[in-house]
């Protein structure tokens, strides 16, 4: 037999390899599918190139590559034996198990058991060969089988780094002797006893002194206290108090000088009071107590907890898996695959796309989303549980809903990578991941149909000097609307006064905080606040040949299809980490954004002058003529002395005045807080003799206006981190100047040495007019004028839209929290919630993050 074996494997020799460093072993999951070795027809590997395949997919590859050699895996799972699941019976190990896969979470590893079964089969016969045959086998084909086995799957998580080692017990913790000092430690409003400080906060378990920790490079941290009482009392552990949970805490020895375990923390915590196991940590670092009844919170009304949700399953009814923080992107992707061109794109183009896909299809955008599509749509991985299944469930009383869901590893691979944040298993922005993947969409839609399109609007943007009255209209293409949530137009601010007065003083005695109040803010009070007009800040102008007072409005020049909305619900707290308003917002089933429709430059509007910067002139000569010049300016004496009662410098008023026009007090006092951060904020006024309002020299050659060049100290922060200039300068001009955005934006676009070349000399003077607030990071470059707005990417049409999805955040911070998203389908809200799909009872649209509206059919 083994001479047989022999010789049937000699012609397929060469083609059989041995995995070497780096190869990646995809025996977890399909290409083309999400067929695993737990699926009914197993999974296929091929012996050449590693990859996986369903039974539906492996002849496609065997046809294409002439591969004839695959490895066949399969997973059985049975139920344990009455006794070895729990209860004092003795616990079974799994059967064979030599695949080094992750267990399927639908099946409880304490009650069902695991044999793998594994085999060689030659195509396109289907000869098998099972294994392990060592003695049968040629050598080279063993190993090989061997390697393959032991090899981990390609989507394994790592294991921990090596530096990542096990808390020890304390020294102290044992022999720890507390004060009895009478200190009781309220559940919430901790200072630092030296500092006042309100983050950080680390409790000493000897004495009960409640100190800040020291600085650290992500931004959380204090003065020191804490370690500067230990060097003084020789105190040692401390736990920090936003930490304390019924599992545990986070302890510190500053005699050992590292993270420690504490075996008796309860006992040493409720020596000051603290009852660990009636305590849960909240995200904003405060504690509450478990028995104390509330109001249903922002998890529980999201997620409809409580509520008896009824399951749905079938085509369009599949959940997908939380790998890990990707429900950012497990929610986006429901909500774009319930789009008919994203439909007809991939899942109805879904065999053309498999049959012509590249050698390795894991690394092809086309076919992971005609996959992760046709996953989604198929209803394959959407199955109710059979009768029998019930009524067994039933008679044992454990009846449990089953929802298996897919697990796009392979495509979350493939999408983030190279991007530093959604490549990390950190919690995302979906915001964010949508303009990501726009953008992802973008680059691979050259030459075919891109279904983003339906998204894609025209922005009419309208900028104005404020002193010579003249305008500029500019359009740029973006993919959402931004709405601001002015929260001082709550219709609940008294209760919202009340509250903050509350939470103020149990603060400052160091009791319990109030109930929260949540802000109750209109849809239409959200849309006025984006049409107001609002400043520009750094506003150069091409009319006054220098900086002045410009304020900006942005209308619609075309509406797409689909409309997505976001509520900018996240501002920066203090420690630059993104926190999310409390706010409700009664959005609309329907929207109509007709009135916001731009209409071009209006009869009696100057335009603003195309002309370049002046050139800089001699020191000498400049001072000259600066005196001649402020001789002759007006200036409303009036306005600047009213302000100069209000303590600003006098100088500073001054410009304030000149800049914004002569427009009186209230204007030019908004100037102010705009600039009063700019090292020249006093400094007398400066105005160059070749400043002329309404004669621009004819002499000066016309170029790319520079009204909103980016501060000088962002370009130095962004350049320091070896970024070239002209790149940084994009990037800011991208985002409105904001640093975290424009340092994401120079991630997701990498320029290529070309554009370096050639871009290096006129960094300086690249027009900036898409950096404005509405605008985000991902929006194309800005169209021109007279550009046609009948091209084939912009449908443009009336802008009635009704609510069709929304995707809504929990948590207090883009950084943690979870998304939901509810699809209306068949005329009912659906909610998913990673894996699981159910119809919803009461969609929380008040509470949701992104809005996606269908334009109205029109009669």
């Amino acid at each position: 037999m083994a001479t047989d074996l022999g010789e049937l494997l000699v012609p397929f020799m060469p083609t059989i390899r041995v995995p070497r460093t780096g190869d990646r072993v995809y025996k977890s999951e399909c290409a083309f599918s999400y067929d695993s070795p737990e699926s009914d027809g197993g999974l296929y590997v091929c012996m050449n190139t590693f990859l996986g395949f369903g039974r539906e997919h492996v002849e496609r590859h065997y046809r294409k590559t002439g591969q004839s050699v695959y490895m066949h895996l399969k997973r059985h799972v049975k139920e344990k034996a009455p006794g070895a699941a729990g209860g004092v019976g003795p616990r079974r190990r799994n059967g064979k198990v030599f695949l080094d896969l992750e267990l399927n979470r639908d099946f409880n590893g304490d009650d069902y058991e695991y044999e793998d079964e594994a085999k060689l089969v030659i195509f396109p016969d289907h000869y098998e060969i099972p294994l392990p045959n060592i003695e049968e086998l040629p050598a080279l084909v063993t190993i090989a089988c061997d390697a393959v086995l032991n090899a981990a799957s390609a989507y394994k998580n790592p294991e921990p780094d090596s530096w990542e080692e096990e808390l020890q017990v304390s020294k102290h913790a044992r022999s720890l002797r507390q004060q009895e000092n009478g200190v009781r430690i309220p559940p919430s409003g901790w200072k630092c006893a030296k500092c006042e400080l309100r983050e950080n906060l680390w409790l000493n378990l000897t004495d009960g002194s409640v100190l800040c920790g020291k600085w650290f490079f992500d931004g959380s941290g204090g003065n020191g206290h804490a370690l500067d009482h230990y060097k003084e009392t020789k105190f040692s552990l401390a736990v920090k108090l936003d930490t304390i949970t019924p599992d545990g805490a986070d302890i510190y020895s500053f005699d050992e000088e590292e993270a420690v375990l504490d075996p008796h923390i309860a006992e040493h915590l409720s020596h000051f009071g603290i009852d660990m196991l009636k305590m849960q940590r909240t995200e904003n670092g405060h504690h509450i107590d478990n028995h104390v009844p509330s109001r249903p919170s922002e998890w529980e009304v999201i997620q409809e907890s409580g509520l008896k949700l009824k399951a749905v399953y079938g085509s369009g009814y599949t959940g997908i898996r939380n790998l890990g923080n990707s429900c950012y992107l497990s929610t986006t992707m429901q909500v774009l695959f319930s789009i008919p061109e994203f439909q007809r794109a991939y899942v109805g183009n879904l065999q053309r796309i498999f049959d012509y896909s590249p050698l390795d299809p894991t690394q092809d955008f086309s076919t992971q989303m005609a996959k992760l599509g046709h996953g989604l749509l198929s209803g394959q991985y959407s199955k109710p549980p059979i009768k029998s299944e019930l009524i067994e469930q039933v008679m044992k009383e454990e009846y449990k809903q089953q929802h298996r869901g897919i697990s796009p590893r392979m495509f979350k691979a493939l999408v983030s990578k190279g991007h530093p944040e959604f490549s990390s298993n950190r919690q995302q922005d979906a915001q964010e991941f949508f303009l990501h993947f726009i953008n992802v969409v973008e680059r691979n839609s050259s030459g075919s149909e891109n279904p983003s399109d339906v998204f894609r609007f025209v922005v009419e943007e309208r900028v104005q000097c404020c002193q010579s009255q003249k305008v500029r209209y500019t359009q740029r293409v973006d993919y959402l609307m931004q709405l601001p949530v002015p929260v001082e137009a709550a219709t609940n601010r008294e209760e919202l006064i009340a509250y903050e007065v509350k939470r103020k003083d149990a603060e400052e005695n160091m009791r319990a905080p109030p109930e929260p109040v949540r802000a109750r803010v209109p849809f239409t009070a959200c849309l006025q606040a984006f049409t107001e007009p609002e400043n520009v800040p750094d506003f150069w102008s091409s009319a006054l040949q220098a900086k002045s007072a410009g304020v900006k409005t942005s209308r619609f020049a075309s509406f797409p299809d689909y409309m997505v909305v976001q509520l900018k619900k996240f501002t920066f707290g203090v420690d630059w980490v993104p926190k999310k308003l409390d706010v409700s917002v009664d959005v609309p089933d329907f929207l109509d954004l007709n009135r916001l429709r731009g209409m071009g430059l209006q009869a009696g509007e100057e335009e603003l002058p195309d002309l370049t910067p002046p050139i800089v002139i001699p020191e000498d000569t400049r001072d000259s003529s600066m005196n001649n010049s402020l001789e002759s300016l007006e200036i409303d004496e009036a306005a600047v002395m009213q302000l100069a009662e209000m303590g600003f410098p006098l100088e500073a008023c001054r410009k304030a005045v000149y800049y914004t026009g002569n427009m009186g007090a209230e204007m030019a006092f908004n100037w102010i807080i705009a600039h009063m951060e700019e090292p020249d904020f006093a400094e007398p006024l400066a105005v160059p003799a070749y400043m002329e309002p309404d004669l621009p020299s004819p002499s000066l050659p016309t170029a790319t206006p520079l009204d909103n060049q980016p501060p000088e100290e962002s370009i130095a922060i962004l350049t320091s981190m070896g970024f070239p200039r002209h790149h940084t300068i994009r990037a800011l001009r991208a985002t409105n100047n904001n640093l975290e955005r424009a340092l994401d934006w120079i991630f997701t676009h990498p320029e290529s040495e070309e554009e370096s070349e050639a871009l290096s000399d006129m960094a300086d003077t690249e027009p900036n007019d898409t950096s404005f607030s509405n605008a985000n990071p991902h929006s194309d470059s800005t169209l021109s004028p007279d550009q046609e707005l009948s091209s084939p990417r912009i449908r443009d049409g009336p802008g009635r839209y009704e609510l069709f999805a929304f995707i809504s955040h929990m948590g207090t911070s883009t950084m943690s929290g979870h998304y939901v998203c509810h699809i209306k389908k068949e005329g009912r809200w659906v909610i998913y919630n990673d894996h699981r799909v159910c119809l919803s009872e009461r969609p929380p649209r008040e509470l949701g993050y992104i809005y996606f509206y269908r334009r109205l059919s029109t009669c």
